[in-house]
């Protein structure tokens, strides 16, 4: 067994096993940890006795609650180039969990957030269970959905995942299964005998065996919102514009249209018509490294814009939960001022 203080490395049999080890902090990602799990990645996908990865997280709350905001609203302040390493190296980790060699299974119990879900959603083999609380909030901090989501969300069946990007709200097991974030619910309680049977596959086991493994110790997640809600969500997020999202919205009966109606109009203005735009664009991109340059990019302008500072500030640094959005509507965001988040990183993230 391998260990750094935030991340524990060990196998279990034929299986390689990581385990993020920021209980207190709900596992939320350091430098550090992306360091760590890239490293652990590579010596797995190395070694001919690992038939697959394992990724959970410590503690009862939380698998990874996203990365370490704080670190990137001080090094935005300080103007220094943290954030952008951070960045970089997370958004090559997402990259290569998507292309992993291996099977790597993600358990996702309790808070999968940010870049949990891009720890996670990445993998060949994702598990949710009864726990499991998954949401991109960064709409509610000024922010963007990132890690990959810009590939991940429009590939969710109809406009769900415009409604989770915009919304920023979390969902359950039965949602994430149903928006293709994730493949299998497990009860929380078989988590470590679902690790030990997969440890007890051979070291010549295929994704098929370890998913056979996995389907059989799985349980019903219950009924999708989502799913239940398929056609209103389907006709109010269809637009290209926030605003005329908004007035679909305001015309759908019932209660869950007017909740994800007042949910969006206590988010940053900025960050809907970013966040949008970059969804749609994600929608008709290639592949996932096409989008995670664009998130780069968008990440690097993101440093300049004072609603991420006022949105870490009232959710994380003074928690009174009431930013102060500039601009305050979406009327006073002007297109130019979206149009610069789309200037591609210098470097390139990837060769294209």
């Amino acid at each position: 067994m391998d260990s750094i203080d935030e991340v524990i490395i060990e196998r279990r049999g034929s299986a390689g096993l990581i385990r993020l080890n920021r209980p207190q902090a709900l596992n939320s990602l350091t430098l550090p940890m992306i360091r760590a799990i890239a490293s652990a990645l590579d010596d797995f996908a190395a070694d001919p006795s690992i038939a697959c990865v394992i990724v959970r997280g410590e503690g009862d709350r939380a698998f990874c609650a996203g990365g370490d905001i704080r670190l990137l609203h001080e090094s935005g302040k300080r103007g220094s180039a943290d954030a952008e390493t951070f960045w970089r190296e997370e958004f090559r980790l997402n990259h290569a969990i998507a292309r992993y060699p291996k099977p790597y299974v993600a358990l996702m119990d309790g808070i999968t957030m940010g870049g949990g879900v891009g720890l996670s959603s990445h993998g060949s083999h994702r598990v949710v269970t009864e726990r499991t609380r998954l949401a991109m909030p960064e709409t509610g901090i000024g922010y963007f959905p990132d890690v990959g989501a810009t590939w991940l969300l429009p590939r969710a069946p109809g406009e769900a995942g415009t409604w989770m990007g915009l919304t920023g709200l979390a969902i359950h097991a039965a949602d994430a299964i149903h928006a293709r974030l994730a493949d299998h619910c497990v009860a929380s309680s078989d988590l470590s005998a679902l690790i030990e049977a997969i440890g007890a596959l051979p070291g010549s086991a295929s994704p098929d065996d370890v998913h056979g493994v996995i389907a059989g110790m799985a349980i019903s997640a219950g009924e999708s919102r989502l799913a239940a809600n398929r056609d209103m969500i389907d006709r109010a997020l269809a637009y290209d514009l926030v605003e005329d999202i908004q007035e679909a919205l305001a015309r759908e009966a019932g209660d869950f249209a007017a909740e994800t109606l007042q949910i969006i109009g206590t988010r940053s203005p900025t960050s809907l018509k970013l966040t949008l735009r970059l969804l749609r664009a994600g929608r008709n991109s290639a592949n996932l490294a096409e989008c995670l340059d664009r998130e780069l990019g968008a990440c690097m302008r993101i440093l300049y814009n004072p609603d991420f500072y006022e949105g870490v500030r009232a959710a994380v640094i003074d928690k009174d939960r009431n930013p102060k959005w500039s601009p305050a509507s979406l009327a006073e965001v002007e297109d130019a001022a979206i149009d610069r988040f789309f200037v591609p990183p210098q470097p390139p993230l990837f060769a294209m």
